[in-house]
């Protein structure tokens, strides 16, 4: 499940961010959620071993597919996702 840096394929949902700090995405959540859009955060972080090299470290942001195209434009207009990140 953990073993690849490219986002999980979730059921009924997408990922609409990605980043290496933990804090970047739980900002964008908290942003979401003031916005009344659902979402949940999955860390391929070793939190063991406190790991945050490269790929293996990401967080990643998804939404039920239902909001995703809404929550693409939220992000997208505010600087939660403005360092070239790829979604």
């Amino acid at each position: 499940m953990f073993n690849e840096a490219d986002p999980n394929e979730i059921e009924n949902w997408a990922c609409v961010m990605e980043a290496g700090t933990e804090y970047k995405v739980e900002m964008a959540k908290d942003h979401l959620a003031d916005q009344d859009i659902p979402a949940n955060i999955l860390s391929k972080r070793d939190s063991a071993l406190s790991l945050n090299i490269g790929d293996t470290a990401l967080v990643y942001l998804y939404v039920p597919n239902e909001y995703e195209e809404e929550a693409r434009e939220i992000l997208a207009e505010t600087a939660l996702n403005n360092e070239g990140e790829e979604e």
